[in-house]
């Protein structure tokens, strides 16, 4: 990302979650009544006022998208309801963007939450949360990935309050893509070191293929984030994924494509919107989310 400037993907992330809003009750499977404040202040009002979204915003392209956001965001909320119902109480947001999971899952009241960061990102979630008149229950890490030692962030999340022998989710959602092979090691190394047994990490991937061999959806979508500053970097391939993580400390236990996800959790006509080669959202077909545990 732009050094001075707040992460523009977390923004459109976050507006695609606010817009789910608005979709029909059968098709509306993840709730985030705080996603629009993130990135457009005036459609955040419009919303706020009438009570509605106006029909530009559902479009079918952006439509497609909130869609596939939802799917995503669904998953990853039952990632954190498991772990919750199995006893874990801590939660790292690694990347956390403007995930507000802290707010508006009911099962995270007696969890302690930590939001790690970019401080860009960081100071414009929290000036938000403010002007919305929320105060943030999470303990917040402000760190460059670029620039501050990985190696320093179990320590560093320790003195915040982290319990190093206390089972911890990691969610690492919409961060992967952006990193190289090797940050992708380092990173997954780390996350080792502070996760006791009974941990998990639960993470967002691209497929390698789909980057090394593009459509023209993925291509201009490529471009759109390169230009924002953030440019997809790795992807995974999933029959490899299995072994790769072992190697770093992890089981997975779990591992569906967006696509499934899709079929598994929306009516077959929204399902369709997700997965359809046709449309340009076709993209996250090729995206899957790994729910993986600790292992010694």
């Amino acid at each position: 990302m732009k050094e001075g400037t707040p992460s523009r993907t977390a923004a459109w992330v976050a507006a695609a979650r606010g817009l789910g809003m608005a979709l029909p009750a059968h098709a509306r499977i993840a709730e985030d009544p705080f996603g629009l404040a993130f990135s457009s202040p005036a459609l955040s009002a419009l919303v706020g006022r009438t009570g509605s979204v106006p029909a530009w915003a559902l479009t079918p392209g952006l439509g497609d998208f909130v869609l596939y956001m939802q799917v995503r965001t669904r998953v990853l909320d039952d990632a954190v309801r498991a772990f919750v119902a199995a006893g874990g109480r801590q939660l790292v947001l690694l990347g956390a963007g403007y995930d507000c999971r802290a707010l508006r899952l009911e099962e995270l009241r007696e969890s302690t939450v930590f939001e790690v960061d970019h401080p860009d990102t960081q100071r414009h979630k929290l000036a938000v949360l403010a002007r919305l008149g929320k105060d943030s229950p999470s303990r917040h890490l402000r760190w460059n990935f670029e620039a501050d030692p990985l190696g320093t962030l179990p320590k560093a999340l320790t003195a915040l309050g982290h319990d190093p022998n206390a089972p911890t989710l990691t969610l690492w959602e919409g961060v992967t893509m952006y990193l190289t092979a090797e940050a992708l090691d380092a990173s997954v190394r780390m996350i080792a070191d502070y996760s006791a047994p009974g941990s998990r990490l639960a993470m967002t991937y691209l497929h390698s293929r789909r980057l090394a061999e593009p459509t023209w959806s993925t291509r201009a979508i490529a471009a759109v984030v390169a230009r924002a500053g953030e440019p997809w970097r790795s992807g995974f391939d999933p029959d490899e994924l299995h072994d790769w993580m072992t190697v770093r400390g992890f089981g997975v236990a779990r591992d569906e494509s967006t696509a499934d996800a899709a079929a598994r959790l929306l009516p077959r006509a929204y399902a369709r919107r997700v997965a359809d080669s046709t449309r340009r959202v076709a993209l996250v077909a090729r995206e899957s989310v790994a729910v993986a545990q600790r292992v010694p």
